[in-house]
């Protein structure tokens, strides 16, 4: 019988559904299943920054320093795709508000000044400013900043509107999107994959693993152990007065971000975290990860110190041993591709277009070979 899909995705977050709509638009036939809900889990649960000028080595309590200067060529890439989305996708809720990255202490100031020459070399634009510069800029900023960079291609997307929007966009060009499809096997008869859920079985011969903390627990079945750990990240809102903050702010030494969204609450990250991963539900929320995100706020903004919390709240993501994203096919495992892990809202549109150059044997533009998932596979020997 005729192959009636090329491709199924797992995973409908702001990965898969921007895949989808890639995939599609290369002519691929599509189906994507997510175990839940759409944007539920950790898409839409994010802070939404997009992360184009350098970001800070460590959140909260991670042991492994991020590689920061080696994603600096992905950011630049991302970048334009993003604009690119904003101008074909409706309902993106995307913002390029620009952003500052602050310091405040002698040896971060020098790490803004070392990030600023590899984003020179790199090609995105930013600037360093003094910490009097930084406050003429914006006022809202505390004397303890002693110097900051700013980038205008900084900026988020609404994360409640960004994935859903891709979704939508990638059905009305010819996706399938199979929601509360939880994948149950996962198997490879030689010519195709035969994807097991609990209603009916698909199959493709490509299939794309872009379900975030489940990752290693789809490729699972098919005898292939990824060095994934599943992890809970907290966010906080504040209530604000529209106009309230125009840009994002983040800090090159510590875990943190804070930018207005359309809403007009002030929503705080950085990557502190929540209490233990759970598989069905959220994780609990940490006090003292509340406490330590409003004291940066209370000491970097001080007069958005004032205003009282809305909302907090946590959701999960996936983390590799070095803390770097990954991104390819398995190569002992043919049409099988993973991609996920480290900034994975900001690279979505990265990821989906190098996911479907791999899917058609088409050449990439940037070297990824650094993110390969052989670093993390185990298969078993024979």
């Amino acid at each position: 019988m005729p192959r009636e899909l090329d491709v199924v995705v797992v995973g409908a977050g702001i990965v898969g559904a921007a895949t989808a709509l890639a995939l599609t638009r290369a002519g691929s036939r599509v189906a994507v299943l997510d175990r839940a809900e759409p944007n539920t889990a950790g898409s839409g649960t994010t802070a939404g920054n997009l992360h184009i000028q350098t970001i800070h080595t460590r959140r909260p309590g991670q042991g492994t320093e991020v590689d920061v200067e080696k994603l600096l060529p992905l950011q630049k890439a991302t970048s334009e795709l993003w604009d690119m989305l904003g101008a074909s996708v409706p309902g993106l809720g995307l913002n390029r508000c620009g952003g500052f990255m602050v310091a405040e202490t002698d040896e971060q100031v020098r790490a803004l000044h070392t990030k600023y020459r590899w984003e020179q070399t790199a090609g995105i634009p930013t600037e360093v400013l003094t910490g009097d510069e930084a406050r003429r800029a914006l006022p809202l900023l505390g004397p303890t900043v002693e110097a900051a960079t700013w980038c205008a291609w900084d900026g988020y997307a609404e994360p409640d509107m960004a994935g859903p929007a891709l979704l939508r966009q990638a059905i009305a060009e010819g996706a399938t999107l199979h929601p509360h499809t939880p994948v149950t096997g996962l198997e490879y008869t030689g010519d195709e994959w035969v994807v097991t859920t609990p209603a009916r079985t698909w199959r493709a011969p490509v299939v794309i693993d872009v379900a975030g903390p489940w990752m290693a627990a789809i490729v699972a079945p098919a005898g292939i152990t990824l060095d994934l750990t599943p992890t809970s990240l907290q966010m906080h809102a504040l209530e604000a007065e529209p106009g309230t903050l125009d840009v994002l702010v983040q800090h090159v030494g510590e875990g943190m971000s804070v930018k207005q969204d359309r809403r007009n609450r002030l929503v705080l990250g950085g990557g502190w975290p929540a209490g233990p991963f759970h598989d069905r539900r959220a994780a609990p929320v940490r006090d003292d990860s509340t406490a330590g995100n409003l004291a940066q706020i209370e000491r970097l903004l001080p007069s958005l110190h004032r205003y009282p919390l809305r909302d907090t709240w946590t959701g999960p993501v996936v983390t590799t041993p070095d803390e770097l994203p990954v991104i390819g096919g398995l190569a002992e495992a043919p049409g099988l591709f993973v991609a996920g892990g480290t900034y994975s809202f900001t690279f979505a549109p990265l990821w989906a277009q190098a996911l479907t150059a791999m899917v058609h044997g088409n050449t990439i533009d940037i070297d990824l070979s650094a993110f390969s998932p052989a670093r993390l596979v185990q298969l078993p020997t024979h």
